[in-house]
């Protein structure tokens, strides 16, 4: 039976739970335990796939399907355990199912209330799967206080009572802020954000507090004394260099040893932080750099990329090379010469995205690349235009385009070299979808299985002819074209095991040139880098040496 941390947060947002519910995840792996991270977020969409990348930042995509808050992307990150659809829900998810149980008659006649209809199906989702691992890491989104979360707070309350004694903790992330004015950490605001939590019944065993500056034991020791949590359970949580340091900086503060205390694991196992040690290492003593440009259309909010900026640091930790991004709008190219912009660089990145603009921006840069022999990587929609480019350029398909294009003009523009896809089979079914049908969850969603050309450079790079990765995309490269372009010198190295579906396309004589329908990103970890990236940065570090 798993033991549960439930990770709250206080005072402000975006303080980092998701990163502070990975780092621990990953210390109490060091120390032999198995654990699994979950996200219980409270929005009333029912997943952040129809959301606007300037909105909630990247869609994470789980093997199974699952469309997914970014906090599970660091989740896998760090722990390197794969995310599945019972590790997000949203309150839109819960009370859609609560409505659906409602008209199958499920509750038999009953007056739905949000207690106990709603906080039962929180309830049961936290249950799912709790004998598979020692700990169970629940994160709750926003902030204690609001309005919407008040059901996830509740649940959680009477999970902890209904528990038996010393199975359930619970950790609270607050600010600790600083006022220049006055040279002081200020420790009100967190006493605040606990005594909200306690209002509703819930007090915290291990605080830990976020601050730009040292914490001092004395306001450790006050905090402690107000708050009602022991001293050595006020963990200091300072700003960073990486990311990648919370994990050793953490444990430095005693983080994992405040948890295994509130649930009185004495005497704990040793923590064996080799992994990170090398992690670390290979960031701080990296042996060169090189500039990568990132050509997308959500380029104002980062986290629109999260996965591909993180993959790009972990294929430099693979090289011990420094990888420093640059994000450059696509539109920009679609009024100006490319090579102004991306002649500095030494490899060049064009990731996925819906919808039309921004789309001959990144189709320029595509160009730029193959024509200048600067290493290329095309993710889903960057494959897409690499494609069209190519198919306008080389094949004489000379309006070569998109039929997502003409669907969003309502007219017929474009020659379709990318298509919609109407049916496909997934496991032992087909699916099919229309054009009209409802935009959340009806993408082709979650690892699909590619068939790789054994003369190919992308089987040399993955070191097999067979691989599994993760899809999210409504869209497919039509194959009536693959003699035409494969003439032109764009082979189709990676197709869907029925060949009907192309997977990746690359140039072979060109320096580095790969575009891949699916997001390896999203598979990318700092121990175990992505083979795409890291030999993607490998080729930029050899174009680097040629300038």
């Amino acid at each position: 039976m798993a033991r549960y941390v439930f990770i709250t947060g206080g005072v402000v947002s975006s303080l980092g739970k998701g990163l502070a519910s990975a780092a621990l995840g990953a210390l109490l792996q060091a120390r032999g335990y198995t654990v699994r991270l979950r996200k219980l977020d409270p929005y009333l969409n029912v997943d952040p796939g129809t959301m606007s990348p300037f909105e909630h930042g990247e869609v994470f995509v789980t093997d199974d399907g699952a469309e997914t808050d970014l906090d599970l992307g660091h989740y896998e990150r760090f722990t390197g355990v794969a995310a599945r659809k019972t590790d997000s829900v949203s309150s839109g998810r819960i009370y859609s199912t609560v409505l659906e149980k409602e008209r199958r008659g499920d509750y038999l006649g009953k007056t739905i209330q949000v207690i106990p209809h709603v906080t039962n199906d929180i309830k049961d989702f936290l249950r799912i799967g709790e004998d598979e691992v020692d700990f169970m890491l629940c994160e709750i989104g926003g902030t204690v206080g609001d309005i919407e979360g008040l059901p996830f707070f509740e649940a959680i309350r009477q999970f902890i009572h209904e528990r038996p004694r010393g199975e359930c903790i619970l950790m609270h992330l607050t600010l600790l802020p600083y006022l220049a004015a006055s040279g002081e950490l200020k420790t009100k605001p967190t006493q605040h954000s606990v005594k909200e939590l306690q209002s509703i019944g819930l007090a915290p065993n291990v605080l830990l507090l976020r601050s730009e500056k040292p914490v001092p034991t004395k306001e450790r020791e006050k905090i402690a004394l107000f708050c009602n949590v022991r001293p050595d359970a006020v963990i200091a949580a300072p700003d960073l260099k990486t990311i990648y340091e919370a994990p050793l900086a953490y444990h430095r503060e005693g983080l994992d040893r405040a948890v295994l205390d509130a649930f009185q694991i004495s005497p704990a196992p040793r923590p064996n932080l080799d992994r990170w040690t090398d992690v670390m290492d290979r960031m701080e003593n990296a042996e060169g750099e090189v500039r990568v440009a990132i050509v997308g259309k959500y380029t104002q909010l980062e986290d629109a990329y999260k996965s591909i900026a993180e993959a790009l640091t972990h294929g430099g930790m693979a090289n011990r090379t420094r990888v420093k991004t640059e994000w450059i709008d696509a539109e920009i190219f679609e009024r100006e010469d490319p090579a102004a912009y991306l002649e500095p660089f030494d490899a060049i990145l064009v990731p996925g995205g819906f919808g039309e603009r921004g789309t001959e921006g990144k189709i320029r840069a595509a160009q730029f690349a193959r024509e200048k022999g600067v290493p290329y990587l095309g993710i889903c929609l960057g494959m897409q235009m690499a494609v069209i480019e190519a198919a306008r350029d080389l094949a004489g398909v000379a309006d070569a385009g998109s039929e997502e294009f003409d669907h969003e003009a309502g007219k017929k523009r474009f020659t379709p070299v990318v298509y919609h896809l109407k049916e496909w089979v997934q496991g032992n079914h087909v699916v099919e979808r229309k054009v009209g049908d409802d935009k959340g969850g009806t993408m082709r969603l979650g690892a699909y299985t590619a068939n790789l050309r054994p003369d190919s450079r992308v089987a040399q790079i993955y070191g097999a002819t067979t691989i599994e990765e993760r899809h999210r995309h409504r869209y497919e490269v039509d194959t009536k074209y693959r003699e035409k372009l494969e003439k032109c010198g764009l082979i189709f190295s990676g197709m869907s095991p029925d060949g009907r579906l192309p997977e990746i396309v690359e140039i072979p004589d060109h320096p580095w040139f790969i575009g891949v329908q699916f997001h390896p990103e999203l598979k990318s970890k700092p121990f175990a880098p992505h083979p795409l990236f890291a030999d993607f940065v490998r080729a930029a570090v050899e174009a680097s040496r040629l300038v």
